[in-house]
């Protein structure tokens, strides 16, 4: 397993020009890790054409209908999630596990004609907006609330309370909590996606809220079941 880089990102190590690896069904987000396994010939050339140049992949979503051409170009979500390579390793059948990075979310502004085999698009990195005129008070109160209604909706293991709040605690922003949450809760791609376009943290805090409100509201709409006729 290599881990020989250092994972710190500036914005000046992106060159403008990202790799896309278009996936039909995850949404990444930045602060979180991801694993894969890259096995197409395609995806090999460009893991190996990052890791001797700056080790960066864009995760993309692939929009409604990719099913019909996705050996081509199908379309793709405007929002992507640029990613480091954490680690890697290669297996004994050529293909490569993985751990990816999410750094920051990038806007494609322009896909590249098809020099190689696999995309590239012309992108701009893309920074969380902390509206100017919100009293700083609001945002750690939006933090605790979410914070709590996360914890809400964790599985039901023992300490896991407890080691939430010494894994994130006071250490992280509201940008990056507000990013774990959306990357760790069961939702839609749909809400996904429309999560990783939020660039306002105080809107994308209020997404997430809601989106866990609606979630304990089906839990008590569904609870208790009802009795079968026979």
């Amino acid at each position: 397993m290599s881990f020989d880089e250092p994972l710190a990102f500036s914005p000046e190590q992106f060159s403008g020009v990202a790799r896309i690896f278009p996936l039909p069904n995850l949404v990444m987000f930045p602060h979180v890790m991801q694993p894969m396994h890259i096995f197409e010939p395609r995806y090999k050339t460009m893991f190996e054409e990052a890791l001797a140049d700056d080790r960066l992949i864009a995760l993309g979503l692939l929009a409604d209908g990719w099913e019909q051409q996705y050996e081509g170009r199908p379309p793709l979500h405007q929002t992507a999630c640029l990613c480091r390579i954490a680690t890697h390793q290669r297996t004994d059948q050529g293909t490569y596990n993985v751990l990816l990075l999410g750094v920051r979310r990038i806007q494609l502004v322009r896909e590249l004609p098809p020099m190689k085999s696999f995309r590239l698009a012309e992108a701009e990195i893309v920074e969380d907006i902390i509206p100017k005129n919100a009293p700083p008070s609001l945002g750690i109160e939006l933090q605790k609330r979410l914070l709590v209604a996360f914890k809400k909706v964790l599985p039901k293991i023992p300490d896991a309370s407890e080691q939430l709040d010494q894994l994130l605690g006071n250490q992280i922003t509201l940008g990056m909590l507000s990013d774990i949450v959306a990357y760790t809760l069961e939702l839609s791609m749909e809400w996904k996606i429309k999560l990783l376009s939020e660039t306002d943290v105080f809107q994308r805090t209020a997404m997430l809220l809601e989106a866990i409100a609606g979630r304990e509201a089906a839990t008590r709409r569904d609870f208790p079941p009802r009795f079968s006729v026979n």
